[in-house]
């Protein structure tokens, strides 16, 4: 005999199946066309984060909210336009200098390792970095390769800025919408959860910003040193890149090391030397000090999860992989491992109470009959 529902369920499992791969290859389409929004919002974040604490300290001492966190707001931007006055134009004499030795750099490459660049000519590498030269827009690519006009990333760095002050001048509601999206019971381990988050944030910002400076003073004192040009271009190009953890250090450390080698081979080995003993110093004592102590993850995983990142946000996400890294990380600690804990010290208990019982002596009927 035929059972009629059996066939109805065989009938429809092909159709559940197509319309979950459509609903997956839905979802990764939306994805992609969403990254570029989804890192504009964890920047945002990140931005509102030290202006809120700032303009919490500042409270305190009769300051109210909105002076606090612009206040916060003016020196940020104050120090960055600071930075890049000091470091800028000689970064951008360097740079040209840089560009007009290019063909001579690319012709001495091909003698000392002969075929590296083929049948390039050391005039079209000229060519293409004289075009960032004259074009500093170009540097934002990425960027305008997403129809993104360099009038449109201005106002978007604005909206952002604008977005992250209002955020922190009134933190509070946003905290009690997102805590609202779960039961009641629940919220107080929301409100943890958030507070994990701008912890683990907090720390990674201030991790970073010591690391920069550390490797931009020592990539330009060891340059320096051994008498390499382009010291400062160099040591901005290595700072930046400190934002990708392990991967940074190392893309960073190419072109010096190749244009230490037109020079001579020993000079490239003093470079790479320096580049090393930086490395060494990030990789063992920095990271480790941020990632472990402050953003609570092991080095390791930091490694991996930029891999996957990059693979998953493409080059803008390897700037905020850890953010995003230290995210996964504690809602699956949340989610997952302390629910498998606390079921693990349930039944354990549990476990602990039935060998109480079965172990103990039971009552005489007399004993059961005089008892209350």
């Amino acid at each position: 005999m035929v059972n009629p529902g059996r066939d109805l369920r065989d009938t429809a499992t092909p159709y559940k199946v197509v319309l979950l791969a459509f609903l997956l290859l839905g979802a990764g389409l939306l994805f992609r066309e969403l990254v570029t929004l989804i890192v504009a919002i964890l920047v945002t974040i990140l931005i509102a984060i030290p202006l809120s604490a700032l303009a919490d300290r500042l409270e305190r001492y009769g300051v109210p909210r909105f002076i606090g966190a612009l206040l916060g707001l003016i020196i940020g931007f104050g120090v960055l336009i600071g930075v890049l006055a000091l470091v800028i134009p000689s970064f951008v004499d360097e740079l040209e200098l840089f560009a007009d030795e290019v063909p001579a750099i690319v012709d001495d490459l091909e003698q000392e390792v002969g075929g590296l660049f083929g049948d390039t000519d050391g005039s079209e590498v000229q060519d293409f970095i004289q075009g960032y030269v004259d074009d500093p827009g170009k540097l934002i690519g990425p960027v305008t390769s997403l129809g993104i006009s360099v009038a449109g990333v201005l106002g978007a760095i604005a909206l952002i800025a604008i977005t992250a002050y209002y955020m922190a001048v009134r933190p509070d509601p946003l905290v009690r919408s997102v805590a609202s999206l779960f039961p009641p019971s629940r919220r107080p381990w929301a409100h943890h959860v958030m507070s994990r988050l701008r912890e683990s944030w907090i720390g990674w910002m201030q991790g970073m910003l010591a690391d920069m400076v550390i490797t931009a003073v020592l990539v330009y004192i060891g340059l320096s040193v051994i008498g390499l040009d382009f010291a400062i271009f160099f040591a901005v190009f290595s700072a930046v890149l400190v934002l990708i953890p392990y991967f940074g250090a190392i893309i960073g450390a190419i072109p010096p090391v190749l244009f230490a080698l037109t020079d001579s081979p020993e000079k490239a080995l003093l470079a790479l030397a320096i580049y090393v003993l930086i490395q060494q110093i990030e990789g063992n004592i920095t990271i480790p000090l941020v990632m472990a102590d402050r953003v609570k993850l092991h080095p390791a995983a930091v490694a991996i999860g930029v891999v996957i990142i990059g693979q998953l946000f493409g080059f803008i996400g390897l700037f905020v992989a850890v953010p995003l890294l230290s995210l996964i990380i504690i809602l699956v600690d949340e989610l997952w491992v302390k629910q498998v804990e606390a079921g693990d010290m349930r039944a354990a208990s549990e476990g602990e109470v039935r060998e109480e019982l079965a172990g103990a002596e039971p009552e005489s009927e007399l004993e059961i009959a005089r008892s209350p």
